[in-house]
């Protein structure tokens, strides 16, 4: 950075990107706890795995919620941030269908920069500092 002022705005920057896509991780993880079957029914439809019960669910959904809490608070940045750009790459790219037939699923495209957010973060994973556990 050429200065105090531009590595403070990074920080902040950094600090706003990491909390938008932990609010959209969070989600997507109380949603396995709040409907387990829709969890098994997106296994299904985009990953081709079937009969995932609802104890795989919420176990998966435990894990997720340990990882997202450590991607919000900036704890081992190069594990949690590099699992977070890995689960949501996994979830973009898996969904390949949607981009075929966009006018019906404009939503999905959504994606696509918040993966660009998960990549950012992780390459500026050291200078992502404020509010983090690790500097």
């Amino acid at each position: 950075m050429t200065s105090s002022v531009s590595a403070q705005r990074l920080a902040q920057v950094l600090l706003f990107t990491r909390l938008t896509v932990f609010l959209v991780m969070f989600v997507w993880t109380i949603d396995k706890f709040l409907n387990p079957a829709h969890a098994g029914r997106i296994f299904d439809h985009f990953y081709g795995i079937s009969g995932v019960s609802a104890n795989l669910v919420y176990a998966m959904g435990a894990i997720q919620m340990a990882l997202v809490l450590a991607f919000l608070v900036g704890f081992q940045k190069r594990l949690s941030y590099g699992l977070i750009l890995l689960l949501h790459a996994g979830s973009t790219l898996s969904s390949w269908r949607q981009y075929m037939d966009p006018f019906d699923n404009l939503l999905f495209f959504a994606a696509w920069p918040m993966l660009a957010a998960c990549v950012a973060l992780y390459v500026l994973r050291d200078d992502d500092t404020l509010l983090t556990l690790s500097r």
